[in-house]
């Protein structure tokens, strides 16, 4: 007899993003399949360890649910203590998806092609924006400076949306954002999408060069989806 009451689905990053969208898809058919509500709860900051933290201090019981991603597994190695352990204190469920970034720019950003932004990161002093520390987002940035022997300044936001946000109007200069949040915002004109940063195109966006393509030799970013309950749930 599970679940017995609404199950909280906790999202660690603000609404908006592409963890909150693939949450709420998520939720909406797991209520309608159990008979019971599965509520999203938006618990960002923290670049993640918030939400994190709600789920391991929850009952083991069932009825609380972490849709995870990266910063579950890197940030371990980016601070320098965590109130929870992300090996010990949660208990995978099952991968929901891996997925490309997408290397984004605003539409007034002189850049059309990687090799063209790279000309102007060397000439100018820009920003890129994530979704938090730890992210594969921000890792996306870092790995594309190191590999593109650039310099930009990072800007983490609480989530995907609130980086967007600042993204479109050019208030940062590019985002490795997730492609389900970039994809339907190029494809609407608000964003330039420059590239994929897996290693192979992505098939809904065959005509999008990938980085390692562009000039960046052996570039390959890709993240997930999980599903993590408390250690001790049965």
């Amino acid at each position: 007899a599970w679940p017995k009451r609404t199950v909280r689905l906790i999202v660690p990053f603000a609404p908006g993003g592409s963890t909150d969208a693939v949450a709420r898809i998520i939720a909406n058919r797991l209520s309608e399949i159990w008979g019971q509500q599965m509520v999203v709860e938006n618990r960002g900051g923290g670049a993640s360890n918030i939400g994190h933290h709600e789920v391991v201090r929850s009952e083991a019981d069932g009825h609380t649910v972490l849709i995870a991603s990266l910063p579950l597994a890197v940030n371990r190695f980016l601070f320098p203590s965590l109130n929870y352990d992300p090996i010990g204190d949660l208990a995978p469920v099952t991968l929901i998806c891996t997925y490309p970034n997408v290397m984004t720019v605003p539409n007034s950003s002189p850049a059309k092609t990687v090799q063209e932004f790279i000309a102007h990161a060397k000439a100018n002093q820009l920003t890129y924006a994530s979704s938090g520390n730890g992210t594969s987002v921000h890792l996306s940035g870092e790995l594309f400076k190191r590999m593109a022997g650039i310099e930009m300044t990072h800007v983490p936001y609480r989530g995907g949306g609130p980086a967007v946000n600042d993204l479109i109007p050019g208030r940062v200069d590019v985002m490795f954002n997730t492609i389900g949040t970039a994809l339907p915002l190029v494809r609407g004109g608000q964003l330039r999408g420059l590239a994929v940063t897996t290693a192979e195109r992505f098939f809904s966006a065959p005509d999008m060069p990938t980085i390692a393509e562009s000039g960046i030799a052996g570039f390959d970013v890709s993240s997930w989806f999980a599903f993590f309950v408390p250690a001790k749930t049965p």
